[in-house]
């Protein structure tokens, strides 16, 4: 078994060398028992920007300034696409969704094409997820989010339950004497293909058309909800378009439309994440599609997020050159 962590969060309310040997501290904890670690990652509030931007960090720690408001965009956007990115998400659950609200994607498309996998639209969203950009400060403390797919083992949705359930509890018992441990986001975040693609384990099961409709995805989802040991943030199922090169291929194909991007989303998971858009693409649409997962997220009382990710440059019909190692590029379709 492949035992990945996606990423490990601290989250603080204050930004100094504290959060740097708490990272180091629980860096040395897990891979002591084998555990590969992808990222660190860093929420704090946007109160701390300035300081945040003078941070002295390694390059590869991941940060965010977690909720945001338009207003909040309009005065901060200059810092928010400074050289160094920050990631942050909109909460939309009970605001007025207009072309203001449209705009920020599209002035992120214009600007700092590069930064939209660094931007969210939430809706009832929840605090201390370590997974960005969704990510918003609620405490003080650490937590860490999984790759459960390199867990996977066997050919069923019980033994890849058993094979992440091994994982959390490991996980529990070396963080047992650790009071500063917040917990376990046990939402499954794909990556590339084979092992790690969701895509590739869901098709082993059959027919992905049958596989959409079938009672597996909602037997995966309730384990996730419910057995999760020390639980935060989202725990759910993550459909990354571009993240999950199995799901892209789909993309291309034209089988994983935005329609069957919300299904999934309501049926087992947490919205549109790392989805192509042309830079010719309608507003008007965005704004309806927005509409229509804030209606659902307040309808069912679940999170939600919406993700768009363009190179600046590509329409409708072209090519995607994101040079982004995480992402595939794609031709893009039309939402």
């Amino acid at each position: 078994m492949k035992k990945v962590i996606r990423t490990l969060c601290v989250f603080s309310d204050s930004v100094d060398s504290n959060v740097l040997n708490q990272i180091q501290a629980y860096r040395g904890l897990f891979e002591k028992k084998q555990y590969q670690i992808q990222t660190t990652r860093f929420c704090t509030t946007l109160q701390n920007l300035d300081r945040l931007l003078e941070f002295e960090c390694p390059d590869d720690l991941l940060l965010s300034v977690g909720q945001l408001t338009c207003d909040d965009w309009s005065n901060h956007h200059e810092c928010l696409l400074a050289d160094k990115p920050i990631s942050f998400n909109l909460e939309l659950s009970q605001q007025k969704i207009t072309s203001q609200v449209v705009q920020v994607l599209f002035d992120i498309i214009q600007r700092c094409p590069s930064r939209t996998f660094n931007f969210s639209y939430t809706f009832n969203n929840v605090t201390n997820s370590p997974f960005f950009p969704s990510a918003v400060y609620g405490q003080n403390g650490v937590g860490v989010g999984l790759q459960c797919t390199d867990s996977f083992q066997g050919s069923t949705v019980e033994e890849w339950c058993e094979s992440i359930k091994s994982v959390w509890d490991e996980i529990q018992h070396i963080t047992q004497d650790h009071n500063d441990f917040l917990g376990i986001d046990a939402s499954i975040a794909p990556l590339y293909e084979g092992q790690s693609s969701l895509f590739y384990h869901l098709s082993q099961l059959g027919d992905l058309q049958h596989v959409f409709t079938s009672e597996s995805l909602m037997k995966l989802t309730e384990f996730l909800k419910t057995k999760n040991p020390k639980p935060i943030g989202l725990n759910g199922l993550m459909y990354p378009c571009l993240e999950d090169f199995h799901l892209a291929d789909l993309y291309e194909k034209g089988e994983f439309s935005i329609e069957r991007n919300i299904y999934l989303s309501l049926h087992c998971g947490l919205g549109i994440d790392t989805y192509p858009i042309g830079i010719d693409e309608s507003p008007e649409r965005v704004l309806q599609i927005l509409k229509c997962l804030q209606s659902f997220s307040n309808k069912y009382n679940k999170p939600l997020s919406a993700r768009f990710i363009s190179d600046g440059k590509a329409k409708v019909g072209e090519m995607l050159n994101l040079n982004n190692p995480y992402l595939k590029d794609v031709v893009v379709r039309g939402l």
